[in-house]
């Protein structure tokens, strides 16, 4: 495999550790903390977690655990991601494995409690990951040129009479998780200027899942669904639904795919290997196939790339902070 040198990403990185737990900067010692958690600090304003001054506080683990967002059925990801899994394993010189997570929450916690060393988190859940457990996105799923995004869409069945965002005023309409940016935030903030509020002109249905949301337009148990334009795109692959039993009734500007974090306690050392790994690796067919032709990691930053999502999150009155967190 024809290598490539990543340093600006990587020295960017270098600089985004925190000092997590009892030893965590406290408010008498750090001079700007930004959204981030009591036990985190933002010296350098990049708005993720600094490094942490003891390096007796970094994480040189034996074992690496990876983990994909739990969006579709894990056992999926388990086996698309499962050539990357050994190649990181050979690259890295460390034991790698893949966790198996069932919720958004509980990925944020793995990391947050130092279970879970890398993941790929969904879109708005990244926020929260970042702020309340110390991790700092570097990639995208991309191509050489560039990162791969999605929409945020209204699906309707198609043989309905609905036809316009505002069609679905009084409606079972359907959103994912609290949490999720193109399954709730993103709705919250948008809609509205659309001429569609939720939770006045619709009360909303959480159906715990995008994949739930699309199986229940299908089905009938909702009329409408807001869902992430990639994940629709790539159950209609599959062949779990057919993509013309629907109709797209709305569709927003691009936000950027799951984020690819680690958790910021790494040793440096080990961190830089693992993210030159990473930013080395070419996708496999298979998973071209299932990111719809993405065939790379492509480096991003959480200070510009999750612009557009932390907007949407503070219009949504929903800021990726504790408090939002514990209110959900």
């Amino acid at each position: 495999m024809q290598k490539t040198t990543y340093s600006k990403i990587a020295t960017a990185c270098a600089a985004s550790m925190f000092l997590f737990g009892a030893s965590a900067a406290s408010a008498d010692d750090c001079p700007n903390r930004g959204d981030l958690d009591d036990m985190f600090c933002d010296v350098d304003g990049d708005l993720v977690a600094d490094t942490p001054a003891d390096p007796s506080q970094w994480r040189d683990p034996s074992t690496l655990v990876f983990a994909y967002t739990p969006v579709e059925d894990p056992a999926v990801y388990a086996n698309i991601f499962s050539d990357f899994v050994d190649y990181l394993a050979e690259c890295t010189d460390r034991n790698v494995v893949y966790f198996n997570v069932q919720s958004n929450a509980a990925q944020i916690e793995a990391m947050r409690s130092g279970r879970l060393h890398i993941g790929g988190f969904s879109t708005g859940p990244t926020g929260f990951a970042v702020n309340l457990a110390g991790a700092v996105p570097f990639a995208v799923k991309g191509d050489v040129e560039d990162w791969q995004g999605y929409n945020l869409i209204v699906i309707v069945r198609a043989d309905s009479d609905i036809h316009d965002l505002t069609d679905l005023a009084g409606k079972r309409m359907a959103h994912t998780s609290a949490s999720s940016n193109s399954g709730n935030l993103a709705p919250m903030a948008l809609f509205p200027d659309a001429g569609l509020t939720p939770g006045e002109d619709y009360e909303v249905l959480f159906s715990g899942g995008h994949d739930n949301s699309v199986m229940g337009v299908d089905s009938g148990d909702y009329d409408g669904a807001a869902v992430a334009s990639d994940v629709f795109e790539r159950m209609a692959r599959r062949g779990q639904v057919n993509e013309d039993d629907f109709r797209i009734v709305y569709t927003s500007e691009r936000f950027p795919t799951s984020s690819f974090a680690y958790d910021s306690r790494l040793a440096p050392e080990l961190r830089d290997t693992m993210l030159a790994c990473f930013l080395d690796y070419t996708f496999t067919e298979d998973m071209q196939r299932e990111f719809g032709g993405a065939d790379r990691f492509f480096p991003v930053t959480y200070a510009e790339h999750w612009d557009v999502v932390r907007r949407v999150a503070d219009a949504s009155g929903a800021p990726f902070n504790r408090t939002t967190w514990e209110s959900q």
